[in-house]
């Protein structure tokens, strides 16, 4: 019976690891075919597109577009105009395309709105290097576009339409030597001309948008600048499967005064949470896995923030500028920047003050924020972010050395009055309370503290969260490759050998321990190497690998401990 009963759970072991390997490579086959059936869409679309499907398609933009456009009300300081732009809606059949090393981009001419943004530098699937991640993209599958224009009294988009640019070229490409790169787009608004110039540089994520208007004519021209970001609720196509459901955050943020980084969900946006607020400088931002799109307006001016449901339910998060007035046969510029890119820290702090908390490590910000710092240091050296993670666990070891020893000596101690304590069960055993009594004055006789052995778990947890939003967080970790078959440390293993070898590891650490007083406390430790085994099957094989190198070196620490008051006894 044993025999039949040993092979019958080993055969539904063997049934679930087969299901879950499946439906793992299931969920990735299907994600990837998405993922790389939009980039094709929207590649072939910008290639070989008919005007009359980009009419269709621009439609169904300007649409979408008129009624998310903000009015003279949201500009700060200024009382509210009508608009002199009484121009129908314009059908675009124009779309620019821009190539640098860092960005694949192309702008609508139909109000010049970025509607698609690729990163060469991160690809959207480990295996499939040759589909760069995507960003911003308007097409069947997701909506997330960065919207600007000019509203006011002379502004030349309004509810009624936006402006339609003319360009020189089709295409723009980033030229070998040169550091950066123009794309101007120009409207004629009677006898005042309109450019609106995107500014790309090498190797950036930065997108300078600056208005430079030349007014001609015989009046004064005024206006102010609004730049939004409108994304719809599909999922995030750079979240994954990892954590056991422990999804990093979508959803807006905002610069405060009082608050560097607040987050708004878009449910709070729907229900109309966040008050319309005038603040000097800032940004707004739209935040997703390892990705962040960030309007940061001009820091020495005023501008009016706030976020909405469109008719659509695309949730819209913006800025309105100032007026600017230009006098006749004067000058005039308005300048921000739009940010689209990976959540490098280092080079968001750079940009404004506090963009740098989009990545959000949680209330454990202040272990995890040295905890990254020492893991780009160690890879600095070693070449290998898996390595890394192994140098810090041994350096983390290390802090905790006197601390750990002293948990495995009262566990050691533990062990070696075993005896005494199951001979004190078996003489009280109808008798819970003088049997606890008893072991009580032995423990104190002893000189042992029963709970000794629970720090070294309680003192590592908190280093393990934050280690486990450095890793989910970081997207420098993510496709970082360690050894053999793991080719991303930044999800799980897709063989689960770590995660086996960690609940090994368990098993034997529990094995050095003394089995706790209680009978039925004694069977349920038993099973928690199968359980953290299980769990362990979900997270991101950094960390399961942080957990495998942190309990090696407990069980060789605990080992020698153990056998040299065993020794003495």
């Amino acid at each position: 019976m044993d025999f039949q009963r040993y092979l019958l759970i080993g055969s539904i072991a063997a049934l679930s690891f087969m299901l879950l390997t499946e439906w793992v490579q299931f969920k990735e086959d299907r994600s990837g075919q998405d993922v790389v059936a939009a980039y094709q869409q929207q590649t072939n679309q910008s290639a070989n597109n008919s005007s009359a499907q980009i009419a269709d398609s621009n439609a169904m933009m300007v649409n979408n577009q008129v009624d998310s456009i903000p009015s003279t009300a949201d500009i700060p300081t200024i009382e509210s105009v009508t608009s002199s732009n009484e121009e129908k809606p314009q059908i675009n059949i124009n779309s620019v395309r821009i190539h640098t090393d860092a960005l694949e981009v192309e702008i609508n001419t139909l109000g010049g709105d970025i509607v698609f943004a690729a990163l060469k530098k991160y690809y959207a699937k480990i295996d499939n290097p040759d589909v760069p991640f995507t960003m911003l993209e308007q097409s069947n599958l997701r909506t997330y576009v960065a919207q600007s224009g000019l509203i006011g009294t002379n502004g030349i988009d309004t509810s009624k339409g936006r402006a339609q640019y003319t360009t020189n070229a089709k295409e723009y490409n980033l030229k070998d030597g040169d550091d950066e790169l123009f794309v101007d787009l120009i409207f004629q608004q009677q006898d005042v001309t309109i450019t609106k110039r995107f500014i790309f540089k090498r190797g950036e994520y930065v997108i300078g948008v600056k208005y430079l208007i030349e007014n001609n004519s015989s009046q004064p021209w005024t206006a102010g600048m609004f730049g939004q970001l409108k994304r719809d609720n599909t999922a995030d196509p750079s979240a994954d499967s990892s954590g056991m459901g422990m999804a990093p955050y979508l959803g807006a943020a905002i610069h405060l005064p009082e608050e560097p980084y607040k987050k708004i969900s878009f449910d709070d946006i729907a229900d109309k949470e966040f008050p319309k607020q005038n603040i000097e400088g800032g940004w707004v931002a739209i935040v997703q896995h390892y990705f962040t799109s960030a309007w940061i307006p001009d820091a020495s001016q005023t501008h009016s923030y706030s976020m909405l449901k469109a008719k659509d339910e695309a949730n819209i998060v913006r800025f309105t500028s100032p007026q600017l007035t230009v006098e006749p046969g004067g000058r005039g510029e308005i300048t921000s920047q739009l940010y689209t890119g990976p959540k490098d820290q280092y080079r968001l702090e750079t940009i404004s003050a506090g963009l740098e908390l989009t990545v959000d490590y949680g209330i454990l910000w202040w272990i995890a924020q040295p905890l990254f710092w020492l893991l780009t240091k160690l890879n600095g050296y070693l070449g290998n972010w898996g390595f890394a993670i192994i140098a810090v666990t041994v350096l983390v070891k290390a802090a905790f050395f006197q601390l750990n020893a002293k948990a495995y000596t009262s566990m050691a101690n533990m062990r070696k009055v075993q005896p005494k304590l199951v001979s004190i069960r078996e003489r009280y055993a109808d008798d819970k309370q003088k049997q606890s009594q008893e072991m009580m004055a032995l423990y104190k006789k002893e000189k042992i503290n029963p709970l000794g052995g629970c720090l070294p778990i309680l003192v590592q947890m908190p280093v393990f969260i934050s280690l486990y939003w450095v890793l989910m967080e970081s997207v420098e970790l993510r496709h970082a490759p360690f050894i053999g078959y793991i080719k991303d440390l930044s999800v799980m293993d897709p063989y689960f050998i770590l995660p086996l070898i960690m609940g090994v590891s368990m098993f034997i650490q529990q094995k050095l321990n003394p089995p706790p007083p209680d009978p039925m406390q004694a069977k349920v430790m038993q099973w928690m190497p199968v359980m953290f085994t299980f769990f362990f099957l979900f997270f991101p094989a950094g960390l399961v690998l942080y957990w495998v190198v942190n309990n090696t070196l407990s069980i060789v620490q605990q080992y020698i401990i153990t056998k040299r008051i065993e020794g003495t006894a």
